[in-house]
């Protein structure tokens, strides 16, 4: 007979614990969890309360020993920080995991749930579970400090342009509020000829050099001036000054081409008519169509100045109108606009109603000329012209008559305008009725051109009724579908006034 045996199973034996003497599997302590934790407490020295510096100008946290981070709520970099300011007791222990405790954006405490071990009697590991509670205290970062007392700066970048009118300025402006680029502006003063912009590094104002670059025709010099010297470190201050000149033409200029470079542009007329300033300037040949694109290093290897002033323009009746359908075009002739058209029209000075003489001109606004229409231009024909390329032209060669825009009942436009724009915080003067009048200009010319107010943030102005799209006189109107809606942080979802989120 056989006897079977079964697998004898071994299973760890429990002792006592020896204060409270509740049955434990053996340890080195020789010690229950419950009475380890109440005779050794492993987050002992590490502080349950820190506080951290917050700037409320620029939302920055403090870092020791002296640097302003950018940091969002619940994020790693933040985790990052508050972990520093306990990194001395937090080096004692063994650090498992870290994590956020949520807390009301407003209430200015940041909790940070921390999970530690650490070796204890005989070689016990212990695990504890704890939550460190970080008070947001406002202080002001040296960079806002500057930026209050209004009067220190390390860079500046002066913008000037020697015209008459400042349209490509206000155009300048848009785009700067477009894209963000005041933001890290320390003051913004308005020149008689342009604007001064201050800057606390010279990195930024660089980037600002590098961005009117991109966007206006423009050329720039650089130069710095020695503050102060330290021969012991070898450190030296300087301000930086950059000096950006923008190109002397605005939009709805006559200008006269040398003949050299209407040569390269196409074999085109010298006399020109601006009808757009972005990063090129934008000319049209209103006798034939053509279109040339003219960048900065082009124009000052070729300057060329603006033929009148913009007081200079004057109203004309249109008596007759007729589209020019077939037009012979000349070897080597560059591209034709087709968005004008060309058009022979007769047309008579308001102030000259009482006589019988008309100008006759080729115009490119003959898509939206008819007789009868108001239209504004320059009368070259009795104006004292002073340039040395108009001067050495034909007398044939130059027209009476350059038409520019069609012209529109000011004061209607301003009334039924239900839309605005926004403007720079800048230290400026006292807006004359001539600024006023060029604003209004800028406004009309956002109505007008399609190409320059898709770059341009528009806001719907809910202070005036939405009307109709239809326009008696046909004048250009801004649709609803390309306007924003002017956003107010200080309300809620609800319209309701909102809480701040740092006080």
């Amino acid at each position: 007979m056989e006897y079977m045996t079964e697998p004898v199973k071994h299973t760890p034996g429990h002792i006592l614990c020896c204060d409270c003497g509740v049955p434990i599997s053996p340890n080195p302590a020789n010690i229950c969890v419950a009475c380890l934790r109440s005779k050794v407490d492993i987050s002992q020295g590490i502080p349950k309360q820190v506080s951290v510096s917050f700037c409320k100008q620029c939302q920055r946290y403090f870092q020791p020993p002296g640097t302003w981070v950018q940091c969002a709520l619940e994020s790693r970099e933040l985790l990052a920080l508050c972990l520093k300011k306990i990194k001395a007791p937090l080096s004692k222990v063994r650090l498992v995991d870290a994590s956020f405790v949520w807390t009301e954006p407003h209430s200015k405490r940041l909790k940070v749930k921390l999970t530690i071990q650490k070796e204890v009697m005989n070689g016990a590991i212990l695990q504890q579970v704890f939550v460190v509670d970080y008070v947001v205290q406002p202080q002001m970062c040296g960079d806002c400090h500057r930026v209050e007392a209004k009067d220190f700066w390390k860079a500046v970048v002066q913008v000037r342009q020697k015209t008459l009118h400042k349209k490509t300025f206000y155009y300048l402006e848009q785009l700067i509020l477009k894209y963000g680029m005041y933001q890290n502006t320390l003051r913004i003063k308005d020149i008689h000829d342009g604007l001064d912009f201050y800057y606390s590094s010279k990195q930024h104002a660089q980037k600002m050099v590098e961005f009117l670059q991109c966007t206006v025709p423009t050329r720039y010099k650089a130069s710095q001036r020695l503050i102060s010297q330290d021969v012991h470190s070898n450190t030296y201050n300087y301000k930086s000054t950059f000096s950006v000149e923008i190109v002397p033409i605005c939009k709805d200029n006559v200008v006269c081409l040398s003949p050299k470079l209407a040569q390269s542009l196409g074999n085109m007329n010298q006399i020109c008519v601006c009808i757009r300033v972005t990063s090129v300037i934008h000319l049209i040949d209103p006798n034939t169509l053509q279109v040339a694109d003219i960048d900065g290093n082009t124009f000052w290897s070729h300057p060329f100045n603006s033929l009148c002033h913009p007081k200079q323009l004057e109203e004309f009746i249109v008596m007759e109108c007729s589209i020019v359908r077939d037009l012979k075009r000349n070897a080597g002739a560059g591209m034709i606009s087709k968005k004008h058209t060309l058009g022979e029209v007769w047309v008579q000075k308001t102030s000259e109603m009482n006589t019988d003489k008309q100008y006759f001109c080729r115009t490119h606004l003959g898509h939206l000329l008819n007789p009868g229409d108001l239209v504004l231009g320059f009368d070259l024909a009795n104006c004292n012209l002073n340039d040395e390329h108009v001067n050495k032209m034909k007398s044939d060669r130059v027209p009476d008559v350059v038409l520019i825009k069609k012209s529109y009942d000011r004061t209607k436009r301003q009334r039924r305008r239900n839309w605005k724009l926004k403007e720079l915080a800048r230290d400026r003067e006292n807006m004359d009725t001539d600024d006023e009048r060029q604003y209004q200009d800028f406004l009309e010319d956002l109505e007008e051109d399609e190409a320059i107010r898709k770059n341009v943030n528009i806001y719907r102005d809910s202070t005036i009724p939405v009307e109709g799209d239809t326009d008696d006189e046909g004048a250009p109107r801004i649709s609803l579908a390309e306007m924003l809606e002017d956003l107010h942080i200080s309300q809620d979802a609800t319209g309701e006034e909102g809480e701040s989120m740092m006080t």
